[in-house]
């Protein structure tokens, strides 16, 4: 389901904040649960809309894939994720040579300059250079 890769990207970016991936499991999962339980409540009942249909296969369908829905974004997110990072530890992290050149790396810091822009360049007010990533 897509509500894992948000859940993925919260556990990769507090990874790489602190660099330890116990905690980034679990503030990975504090971060993304309302919005994986949310997703997942809203596909589950409108699958379950088929269940009031009067075609029992249109009723299997519904039923089931609401099960598997609220399973899915239990299970995996609770139970199987934390557990498999936590066993795989900085093998988790770890990319072929030929997708390390995909990974986003923060830019070098530049120094604020003055010009015509206003204060601290192009950057804006004080140098700042916010969200600034290059590909490498």
């Amino acid at each position: 389901m897509d509500y894992e890769v948000f859940l993925l990207a919260r556990v990769t970016e507090e990874h790489q904040r602190t660099g330890d991936t116990v905690r980034a499991v679990g503030e990975g999962i504090r971060r993304s649960a309302p919005l994986i339980t949310a997703a997942a409540g809203i596909l589950a009942l409108s699958f379950l809309s088929y269940a009031t249909s009067g075609v029992v296969f249109l009723k299997e369908l519904g039923i089931g894939t609401a099960l598997t829905i609220l399973v899915d974004a239990t299970l995996i997110r609770v139970v199987l994720l934390p557990v498999t990072m936590r066993l795989a530890g900085r093998a988790n992290w770890w990319a072929p040579r030929p997708l390390r050149r995909f990974r986003v790396k923060e830019a070098p810091a530049r120094a604020p300059e003055n010009s015509a822009d206003g204060p601290g360049g192009e950057d804006g007010p004080g140098g700042e250079d916010v969200l600034r990533r290059e590909y490498v």
